[in-house]
């Protein structure tokens, strides 16, 4: 079963909506967006953090909603992910890079893994498999970019408390 977790925003305060069991994304239609005539700048100390899996309690990965494009629906956020997490197997129906702003995340597709450390990126096409990890010591900010709404559609059921990969 594929449960897809669809990220909405209205501009840069967006709030986070977990819709399961749906087959597309379909986004509300969005509010004027203010970036368009005018510069956003957001404190990193002032950012609304929240949780994506509440269930998981203070183990969930937390996300910040930076900017939404009415038109694309292209999405500017970070995601803050806990020390020793598994993000399970899932894809994107956009196109999507991460820009590691501190600690390590090990990421995967088709069995190729690389450790990407601060400062480090990479682009994953469009609906591309992948998976990744924060080692038990450390957890990780990133900076994520996609070119059209932000989704996640889980390949074999969303993340639980699990053993962290080694």
């Amino acid at each position: 079963m594929r449960v897809i977790i669809i990220i909405a925003g209205l501009c840069w305060m967006s709030q986070v909506a977990a819709v399961a069991h749906a087959q597309t994304a379909v986004l509300p239609a969005p509010s004027p967006d203010v970036a368009r005539t005018a510069p956003i700048y957001a404190s990193f100390t002032n950012l609304r953090w929240e949780r994506i899996m509440p269930a998981l309690g203070a183990g969930s990965p937390e996300i910040t909603i930076l900017r939404v494009d009415p038109s694309t629906h292209a999405t500017q956020l970070m995601i803050r992910v806990p020390p020793g997490f598994h993000v399970a197997k899932h894809w994107h129906t956009a196109n999507e890079t991460h820009t590691i702003v501190s600690g390590t995340f090990i990421m995967d597709h088709d069995g190729e893994r690389i450790a990407l450390g601060p400062g480090s990126f990479n682009y994953m096409p469009s609906h591309m498999i992948h998976e990744a990890w924060t080692k038990p010591t450390e957890g990780v900010l990133l900076f994520i970019t996609v070119d059209g709404a932000w989704d996640v559609n889980w390949v074999e059921g969303s993340p639980r408390a699990a053993p962290a990969h080694q």
